[in-house]
């Protein structure tokens, strides 16, 4: 995702030709969200979009998440709050992906992130959506994740390790319980038998922490691969999948309804984020990011 500045991008740009994230918006929402050629929003996206709480309860009857619909931006490193407010003030964004934690994160310092940080941009109207880049698949693409790949060996044990300690950074940085944390998945190939399967049961080990925690599980990842792979996993009749995709497909329209990875029931009811739009820069108020383009239509983070 917007740790793009090092890795995601290229990856996926690859693969797909136009990256992916997991997530889905409902029919009324699915719209272009901004026209590629101007860079100015575009109809149907409701640009004054806000966080309802309890608006919708994802794919979990137990847990009633905050809903946000509209658009969102995530980039690698935490923005200052000055730029947050500058962004608030004169763009159409009100979402923000926010990587909290995982040995694989490519900006771990995030010298921003922290519970004064949290506080304010949600308080100053801003809905986050935590990225956990964790293990990635054995099978994963790009040199600079093997360091960090999944032991077949102890995927399950693995996943659920890792599952807590999402929990914890994120309780540390006060993203309370019913809050939807993101599990990044760079791509993979998911032709490969014995690879797809330890990264999908690192991922159910996953999903099952956090849930047992009384958060909502998320996956972020490329819509050819991740995306499709745990799509093939549902019709099957599995288990332990996320509540929520955030799927990376870059250079076609921002869409939460057409995407060819995911049957039109799959994960429908405000439970998918499309990236559509990735490594750009805009600027806001003075304050130049580079980014990546969200629609979300998708629970975020309940700040305690």
């Amino acid at each position: 995702m917007s740790e793009k500045s090092t890795f995601i991008r290229y990856v996926h740009h690859v693969l797909v030709g136009a990256l992916t994230l997991t997530g889905l918006l409902l029919p009324a929402v699915s719209a272009t969200a901004r026209s590629e050629a101007t860079g100015q929003p575009g109809a149907g996206v409701h640009p004054g979009a806000t966080a309802r709480p309890g608006a919708g309860a994802a794919n979990r009857a137990d847990i009633a998440p905050r809903i946000f619909q509209g658009r969102g931006f995530d980039t690698c490193q935490a923005p200052d709050l000055a730029t947050m407010a500058a962004w608030r003030a004169s763009s159409a964004y009100r979402a923000v992906g926010i990587y909290f934690g995982g040995r694989a994160r490519a900006c771990k310092s995030q010298a921003h992130l922290t519970t004064d940080w949290v506080r304010q941009t949600t308080d100053a109207g801003w809905s986050l959506l935590p990225i956990y880049v964790g293990s990635q698949s054995p099978c994963v693409s790009g040199s600079n994740k093997n360091p960090y790949r999944i032991d077949p060996s102890t995927a399950a044990t693995q996943g659920g390790t890792e599952g807590a300690d999402a929990v914890d950074s994120a309780q540390a940085l006060g993203l309370g319980e019913g809050s939807a944390l993101y599990l990044d998945m760079e791509a993979y190939d998911i032709d490969d038998k014995d690879c797809a399967a330890a990264t999908l049961t690192f991922l159910r080990g996953w999903d099952r922490q956090v849930r047992a925690a009384g958060y909502l599980a998320g996956f972020y990842s490329s819509a050819d691969s991740g995306i499709k792979h745990v799509e093939t996993a549902r019709k099957a009749g599995a288990d332990d999948l996320p509540d929520v995709v955030w799927y990376a497909r870059w250079g076609v329209s921002a869409t939460l309804t057409d995407e060819p990875a995911l049957s039109d029931g799959a994960w429908a009811s405000h439970a998918r984020i499309h990236q559509y739009t990735g490594s750009v820069t805009e600027s806001y108020g003075g304050k130049k990011l580079n980014i990546d383009r969200d629609l979300v239509d998708a629970p975020v983070a309940v700040v305690d």
